[in-house]
């Protein structure tokens, strides 16, 4: 079986439209610009880079899982507010991921969990791999485990 992935970051046309709002419009839509203030610590769901001291980044409540069965679900994300979005080779490991410890969340292709672990980073590719082994598992959703938020999603390649 093909074990192959391929991760998709999210892609900036969703974000546009919150981009051009004044701070009363954008809390209004549950959004907020921030300052990034150290490094790491504001990965880009764009550009899967982290975000620089000093630059400014969307802090924005995303439904990540939009399916009508029990595991949807939504969280915070941030979004650099210069990000373009990435398009990654198959297997490739963007650099936001390597040195965090991560949950997989392995999804049928009805929307239910079925395989569940973690990795820290510089073992993604290998978990990926372990993961897409399973036939039943149509998708991945990667998750920065400590906070617990949405980072990507890997599909088969």
């Amino acid at each position: 079986m093909n074990t192959d992935f391929i991760i998709k970051a999210l892609d900036l046309e969703l974000f546009i439209p919150l981009m051009s709002l004044d701070d009363r419009a954008l809390a209004a839509a549950g959004a907020k610009w921030v300052c990034v203030d150290s490094k790491p610590g504001f990965p880009c769901r764009v550009s899967l880079v982290e975000a620089q001291v000093g630059e400014r980044v969307m802090l924005v409540n995303f439904v990540h899982l939009d399916t009508s069965s029990p595991y949807r679900s939504s969280g915070p994300i941030f979004v650099r507010e210069q990000a373009t979005t990435i398009n990654l080779s198959v297997n490739e490991i963007p650099e936001v991921l390597h040195s965090r410890l991560l949950s997989l969340r392995g999804y049928s292709s009805s929307h239910d969990m079925i395989e569940a672990v973690t990795a820290q980073g510089g073992q993604l590719k290998l978990a990926m791999h372990n993961m897409f082994a399973n036939p039943d598992v149509g998708y991945v959703q990667i998750h920065n485990a400590n906070p617990g938020c949405f980072s990507c999603a890997a599909y088969r390649a």
